[in-house]
């Protein structure tokens, strides 16, 4: 049975690969240079509909820059090394995300990631599924990893703040609230951080108001736009993605797909797809050139 499901796992995987390169066919969107800063992949603890390497093949055959390999629950560091050895000719890079699988705030668990052979481990997330915010967003009760507590950042933040700086990584806020992530990117700016990412900036649970995202680029962090947010049974309308892009400047924002759902497309024709309509709702080729190339290309400190 065993050897069964792992077929069918593979087969399906390999699929989603034939599939996904049938549909950017029939969407020319260039994706030359373009770099996904949030991309799910197999294997993982959930279900997903393209294996890790098969997502870096279809974005080596897109002619993409960069793709960083996300996983709420393990570290991608490792992940990306192996990607970058069996498909090369593209960066690839991982992560670890500070849920309670990771242990929470837990700065041993940081600096292990960093040490990982190829060092392709650049980015830190704070709890996403493991979020105080998240939790009290779902009604489901769990237990939690608090991140601020009394308008502070909890005390183990000094410690991963300090990993971060020393080895220049990219602090991400995770599921942290608006109002969280203001605190937290406040308190990461005065310990000396320099690569700071608000994740999904509108996504449901993290939605952030105009003025909330002003206030965060003043800070000197870049804001994420996921392709993920405007799919599904209560999608924001990408008008919306569009009007804060124009009215906080895109300068300060990403786009990423956050992609790799059954049932969703797969990366590349995600990230062609959000292109096409943010376009459709008036942002421009320059704009679209600073969060998809540049922007993460600076973040990434490839430029």
């Amino acid at each position: 049975m065993q050897t069964l499901r792992r077929n069918l796992l593979i087969a399906g995987w390999l699929a989603a690969g034939l599939t996904a390169r049938a549909g950017d066919q029939a969407n020319p969107v260039p994706l030359d240079g373009v770099i996904d800063f949030h991309a799910h992949s197999a294997p993982d603890v959930t279900s997903r509909s393209v294996s890790s390497f098969q997502v870096i093949r279809n974005a080596k055959a897109a002619g993409m820059r960069a793709v960083v390999l996300k996983n709420h629950y393990v570290s991608t560091a490792a992940l990306a090394e192996l990607a970058m050895l069996e498909v090369g000719g593209i960066q690839v890079y991982g992560g670890i995300v500070l849920n309670r699988s990771n242990g929470g705030i837990n700065p041993e668990a940081v600096r292990r990631m960093v040490e990982v052979e190829g060092h392709r481990g650049k980015v830190v997330w704070l709890p996403t599924f493991d979020a105080e915010n998240q939790v009290r967003f779902d009604h489901t009760g769990r237990s939690f990893v608090p991140v601020v507590k009394d308008g502070q950042p909890v005390p183990a933040m000094a410690d991963i703040f300090r990993l971060v700086v020393a080895n220049d990584l990219i602090f991400a806020t995770g599921h942290s609230s608006p109002a969280e992530s203001l605190i937290l990117l406040a308190a990461a700016r005065d310990a000396g951080v320099k690569r700071m990412l608000v994740t999904h900036v509108l996504s449901s649970s993290t939605r952030a108001t105009i003025e909330q995202m002003k206030r965060m680029a003043g800070l000197g962090a870049t804001l994420e736009v996921v392709w993920l947010a405007h799919l599904g049974n209560n999608p924001l309308p990408v008008a919306v993605c569009a009007q804060a892009i124009q009215a906080v400047g895109a300068e300060h924002f990403l786009m990423s797909s956050d992609l790799g759902q059954p049932g969703n497309p797969v990366h590349t024709q995600g990230l062609r797809d959000f292109i096409t309509a943010l376009k459709a709702n008036g942002i421009s080729d320059r704009e679209i050139d600073l969060i998809t190339r540049k922007n993460p290309a600076r973040l990434l400190g490839l430029d």
